[in-house]
Formats: structure tokens, sequence, C-alpha cells
């Protein structure tokens, strides 16, 4: 009876896990699926395969410029907010800083504060300091909202062992920059590479800040939203199955870090 008792919660509990498993990727499936209807329309009944309208994502000048743009943001505003994350973490986490636990609560802030908060300060920001608004404003901005998460994730990583070995190399004579490019990175790579990733991630798909710092050059979410403003059509779910595709090899990518890391 405890036997049956307990395939049944078991039952249950797979049933439950796969019900909510389809309602988070149950839309998305349908906007894959109908990314390669052949008809204008995309509504049942499905008529394809067709990769009619990824040609068309591919044939369109604003869409390959926002989407050129996207990953140079990504990638250039990622690297940046590794590097200030990295040195933020190692200063607090190596040095003796006064009131270094308000120093981390204040790094970490703006992951309590909504994009839109962000975008809103960033532009009156920026419009006092007389900065147009442009790609390299949206890039700050994907600065300020990803730093904090990489600060979070680099400074959880460093622990006591990696200090020792710090110590050991300067005892050897190594100088402080060759400690921190030659050991203390190499020994965070996984950190540094799950944190990179997960900012381009985020990056990426970011719409909020985008479409309120950047004005003639905009990144692919912008120009998503352009499009939808003239209605749904399959060229719309296309470009939306590129983006899902993208953001889900960047989750892979950092999974496969965390797993080298936990396996060593």
């Amino acid at each position: 009876m405890r036997h049956d008792h307990q395939r049944l919660i078991d039952w249950l509990a797979g049933f439950y896990a796969l019900l909510v498993y389809a309602f988070i990727f149950l839309p998305v499936a349908v906007l894959v699926l109908f990314s390669f209807q052949a008809s204008r329309f995309p509504v049942p009944p499905f008529t394809g395969p067709s990769l009619r309208w990824y040609a068309d994502v591919m044939s369109d000048r604003r869409l390959t410029e926002a989407l050129v743009n996207s990953i140079a943001v990504a990638l250039v505003s990622s690297a940046v907010a590794v590097l200030l994350g990295f040195l933020a973490a190692y200063a607090l986490a190596r040095y003796r800083v006064i009131g270094s636990p308000f120093w981390r609560g204040l790094l970490t802030a703006p992951l309590s504060v909504s994009y839109l908060i962000i975008g809103m300060g960033l532009l009156i920001l920026f419009n006092q300091i007389g900065m147009p608004k442009s790609l390299l404003a949206a890039g700050f901005g994907h600065v300020v909202i990803n730093m904090p998460l990489c600060f979070a994730i680099i400074y959880s990583q460093m622990g006591e062992h990696q200090a020792n070995v710090e110590r050991a190399a300067r005892d050897l004579g190594a100088a402080e920059w060759q400690v921190l490019t030659l050991i203390t990175a190499p020994m965070l790579w996984p950190a540094l590479f799950a944190s990179f990733f997960l900012a381009i991630t985020f990056s990426w798909d970011e719409f909020v800040i985008a479409f309120l710092l950047t004005r003639f050059d905009t990144t692919l979410p912008v120009e998503i939203w352009a499009l939808l403003r003239s209605g749904l059509n399959p060229k719309t779910n296309a470009v939306g199955s590129l983006v899902f595709l993208v953001s889900i090899v960047m989750v892979l990518l950092v999974e496969v870090a965390v797993l080298r890391r936990r396996t060593r």
C-alpha cells in the first residue's frame, strides 16, 4: 500500500511538472511552429514548413542591422560588466575595505530595481550631460544592469583556497598585476565565463533600456517591437525564434561552464 501511495505521488509530481513546462514552453513552441508558416498569416491551419520568413528576415536591411547592433552591444557591454564586476569582487574579497557590506549591497542594489526606473534615470542623466541617444548609451545601460550580476557571481566564487595560492605567488615574487591576471583570473575562469554569457543573454533580449536610450540605430528587440505595431506575421515569429535560439545557446554555455566547475 505504501509503495502504491508513493507511486501515485511520483506520478502526480511528474504530471504537475509536465503542466508547468507546457505552460512555459507552449507559447514558444507555437511561435517557432508558425515561423515556418508558408502563408502570410500566422494562424491555423498550419501550412508549411517553409523558410520563406527566415529568408525575408535575413534580406531585411533594418533587421540585419539591428541584429548586428544587438550582438555588438551585448558583447561589448558584457565584457565591460565582467571586467568591472571582477575588479570590484577582487577588491572587496581580498582587501579590508571600510564598510564592505555596505558597498556589496550598493553594488548589487540594481538587481532589485526595475529596468524602467534604471532606463529613465539614465535618460535624465544623459540628457543633463548632453549625451545623445545611441547604441553607446544603451551599452552603458546594459553595463549598469549586468555588472551587479557579474559581481555577485564572481564574488561568490572567491574562496580562501584561491587567496592562499595568491599569497604563495606574491611570496615567490609575483607583482600584483601578475597575481590578478595569471593566478586569480584563470582560477575564476568558470565564473567569469558564466557571468559573461549570462550578461550577453540579458543584454541580447533587453528591450526597455534599449528603447529609451536609442534613436536611429536600434537593437533587435526594439526593431521587433516596431514590427509588432503593424500586427503579427510569420516574419516577427521568425525573428522571435532566432532571439529565443540565441538565448538558449547562451544558457547552455553557462550550464556547461557551471557543470565543468562542479566536476573539478
